[in-house]
């Protein structure tokens, strides 16, 4: 049994993939395949992952209302990176933008609920794949900063989606993509705003190599029919493990967005 605050689940990469579900200091290994049974109860408390204060509510996947409101990590432009105004003298909290915005960032293409273009920091490469259970991915460039990443993103966006619909990606696997002819048939299309962006950032974008990085998540059955489950005090989620992609725990009664209840106090036990 462990008792704690949830983290986001942890995978290694492997054939399939290894996950580690965080409680607390102490993390439990996953395995998908039937034969595992969990239960998880909560009294409701959430501690906050930023000041360790217990909160009623969760914002911003885990954080308490103050630092919801004063955090850098959690400003408007953390969804949307072309807003970024570090550069203005603005942010929140101009170290925190320094040590994770004005670093090299890659923009890809991902194959998860379908096409969709993203950003990540360089070092979150290959975790923020996983942790939207892309299939598979394409690194497209190299940029110095967020901001410059989010240009590119938008610009990409126009033609593709920009976010993974999580019912689709919990429905099955996705239909196979050429990623690389996706990409060269985007980067086409947005060839003139591509060099007006390179023209505000001369020699800060490096084209990558076309390497295809593929997954296969542990998952034993998708589910029939969808159904959302949320923590509750005095309500427990039990079941089998039937698979895990992405954040996403697959139970015989439903999924649980392991992202989303980031922070909440829980007891996990293996029956």
């Amino acid at each position: 049994m462990l008792s704690g605050t949830i983290g986001k689940l942890r995978a290694e990469v492997k054939a399939p993939l290894q996950y580690f579900f965080p409680i607390g200091d102490q993390e439990l290994a996953l395995r998908g395949d039937g034969e595992q049974r969990l239960r998880l109860t909560t009294q409701g408390q959430i501690r906050c992952q930023a000041c360790q204060r217990l909160t009623r509510k969760s914002y911003n996947q885990g954080y308490c209302y103050p630092c919801f409101t004063r955090l850098a990590a959690c400003d408007m432009c953390i969804l949307k990176p072309e807003l970024c105004h570090h550069a203005a003298g603005s942010c929140r909290e101009p170290a925190w933008g320094e040590a994770h915005c004005m670093v090299p960032h890659i923009v890809y293409l991902a194959n998860s609920s379908g096409l969709k273009v993203g950003i990540t920091r360089a070092t979150q490469v290959p975790t923020r794949w996983i942790d939207q259970g892309a299939s598979a991915a394409l690194p497209l460039f190299r940029v110095g900063s967020r901001y410059h990443s989010g240009l590119i993103e938008v610009a990409l966006a126009r033609h593709v989606a920009d976010k993974t619909q999580w019912q689709a990606l919990l429905r099955g696997d996705p239909a196979e993509l050429d990623l690389v002819a996706e990409a060269e048939r985007l980067l086409a299309l947005c060839a003139q705003e591509l060099a007006e962006i390179e023209q505000r950032f001369p020699r800060d974008r490096q084209r990558l190599l076309p390497e295809v990085h593929r997954f296969q998540y542990p998952v034993l059955r998708y589910p029939d029919k969808i159904k959302a489950l949320t923590l509750a005090p005095d309500q427990a989620i039990e079941g089998c493990l039937l698979g895990i992609k992405g954040q996403y725990l697959i139970l015989e009664e439903g999924v649980l967005n392991v992202r989303k209840h980031t922070s909440y106090v829980v007891t996990l036990e293996q029956l």
